[in-house]
């Protein structure tokens, strides 16, 4: 770092005289925006892998699922793949009646075409047109003048007119962007603006969408909703009108733009789940929403198990969610000083049913977002427990997952509360032993036999025959599936749902074992681990299976009895 920075760098000043008009900052959010998901598109081009069709499709479906009804789903005219997505989509008739969905393009004239090529037949679909603005990329990216940058929006504008027309099977809506807004000039801005309202020539019943992003995050939050009530004062036909963010998080402040912009007089939102995008990313979706709804606002978007929409979004980008990410994160209601857990326990203790929800340190009740409080909150003394998952590691070689280790604090838990006493690494191993390898009842495997291909054409990979012993009965059992353990759980039909697995080898050499973990639900019942060790991998897996089945049949008759 040099020493004096000013010589290097420069405050952003977004206009040219004092904004003294501002009205937003005595505004309260009382509804929700509009939101649009561009994980597909946004994210996706951000990612190290970008996502297969399968992975796109999954990632799709649980948008809906959350209920976004605008999710932008790729850049059709710039991958073979994101076009057959498209299509995919459109052909096979998956997008929801209710849902919108959205293709960017660049404005020239033959990507424009293949962009509305690869969504016509939509029941909705909106075409997201886009050109630089701002001073540094008309100088050193385009070398253009106002005027030369202006006609390109314009010749997209006209063209996406054109072209949209010959497909009047689907209803067409227009998004533009003056990207880099966020370092535009705004009267420039403003004009390139008015000038496409005009060509576009929107009604009140069907209105352009404006998206002025924050492309790369210039400034403060506060100076971003000037800009943005700058706009809403001064574009022509705000009647006709969606006005959209899409702010990066260059600064760490794009949630606090996004709500500025909101009380500002933005309508709407786009942003990934998670804040994946370019760079540092786009605005958080999930943090927007869940912010919304402590504030006792719906969001209208649905995170009510939002580990499953976490462990989706980790499968499908192939990047981890942080542990201490607001609402989502493994740690963020596990308190491991002694006042804060002093404070939830008592917060807890007091609580009564249907009333407003004061808990200390947790801004909102886990059991809203599909958590358990026992698996997650952590609210008594650490004592003897701090260096669990450390001695299992160093004596043992087990490396448990982050959600198994919380699991099995609480088997610690019980031990330290009963004896008061310190657990030693002997005693760890032994209470991990009871409660996870040990566990081989009601249900015990014998053996197994795995063949491939058991059935030609049916896309089915893996058969399997499964000898358990169940109550003391043997049993034989088949099952089919497109791997090893989908197969296994096939052949069980005990309603088993796998959440999430883990595998590590223990030892080296002709020593060596497989360590397997298994997260799953059996039914609709709370998650649940089980862990199996053996010499070979597959039959790890088994145990673990069944060590987590075995689990729950013994808790699940306490369960049903405390409810």
């Amino acid at each position: 770092m040099i020493s004096n920075p000013s010589d290097k760098y420069r405050p952003f000043v977004p206009f040219a005289r004092e904004f003294s008009e501002r009205t937003w900052p005595s505004k309260r959010i009382s509804h929700p925006p509009i939101w649009m998901s561009t994980d597909l598109r946004d994210g996706n081009q951000s990612l190290i892998e970008p996502m297969s069709v399968e992975r796109k499709l999954r990632f799709f479906e649980q948008l809906v699922k959350i209920g976004f009804k605008e999710i932008e789903v790729g850049f059709p005219s710039a991958s073979q793949t994101d076009f057959d997505f498209v299509r995919k989509l459109v052909d096979e008739n998956r997008i929801p009646d209710d849902v919108t969905i959205i293709v960017l393009t660049q404005s020239r004239e033959d990507l424009i075409r293949r962009t509305v090529e690869s969504a016509a037949g939509a029941k909705k679909a909106i075409v997201h047109l886009y050109n630089a603005c701002a001073p540094a990329f008309r100088k050193i990216v385009f070398n253009m003048s106002q005027d030369e940058v202006k006609q390109i929006a314009l010749d997209g504008t006209r063209l996406v007119k054109e072209f949209t027309n010959q497909h009047p099977e689907t209803s067409w809506r227009y998004e533009y962007s003056p990207e880099v807004f966020s370092t535009t000039e705004p009267e420039f801005a403003l004009d390139v603006c008015n000038a496409v309202t005009a060509a576009w020539q929107p009604t009140p019943e069907s209105k352009i969408i404006f998206n002025l992003p924050a492309t790369i995050e210039a400034t403060t939050p506060n100076l971003y909703a000037d800009q943005i009530e700058w706009m809403h004062n001064n574009l022509q036909q705000r009647d006709c009108i969606v006005l959209s963010v899409h702010p990066h998080n260059d600064r760490g402040t794009a949630v606090a733009a996004a709500e500025f912009a909101v009380m500002a007089g933005a309508d709407r939102i786009e942003g990934c789940l998670f804040g994946n995008g370019e760079r540092t990313g786009n605005v958080d979706l999930v943090t927007l929403a869940l912010n919304l709804y402590t504030q006792g606002i719906h969001p209208g978007l649905d995170f009510s198990d939002i580990d499953e929409v976490r462990r989706c979004v980790e499968y499908c980008n192939q990047l981890p969610v942080h542990p201490r990410h607001p609402y989502a994160g493994d740690l963020v209601f596990t308190a491991f000083s002694g006042s804060h857990q002093d404070a939830i326990k008592k917060g807890f203790a007091q609580r009564q049913p249907n009333t407003l929800w004061e808990v200390p340190y947790l801004p909102i009740d886990p059991a809203d977002l599909g958590r358990n409080y026992d698996a997650v909150i952590r609210v008594n003394s650490q004592s003897g427990k701090g260096g669990v998952s450390y001695l299992l590691e160093q004596e043992h070689g087990l490396v448990l997952p982050r959600r198994l280790q919380i699991e099995f604090s609480r088997a610690i838990q019980r031990v330290t509360d009963e004896t008061g006493a310190e657990v030693t690494a002997a005693k760890v191993f032994d209470i991990f032993t009871e409660e996870y390898l040990d566990r081989d009842q009601p249900w015990k495997l014998i053996r197994h036999r795995i063949t491939g291909n058991p059935k030609a054409g049916s896309g089915q990979q893996f058969s399997i025959e499964v000898e358990v012993e169940e109550n003391g009965q043997v049993r034989h059992l088949v099952g089919h599936g497109d791997g090893a353990i989908s197969a296994f759980v096939d052949a069980l039909d005990a309603g088993v749902k796998i959440m999430d697995y883990h595998e590590h080898a223990i030892g080296t050499g002709t020593d060596t074992r497989a360590a397997s973990y298994v997260e799953l639900r059996v039914g609709d019942s709370p998650t649940g681990f089980g862990v199996g060790i053996h010499g070979d991998i597959v039959t790890a897996s088994f145990l673990a299976i069944l060590g987590a089945v075995n689990r729950h049949a013994v808790n699940a008759p306490a369960e049903a009895l405390a409810e």
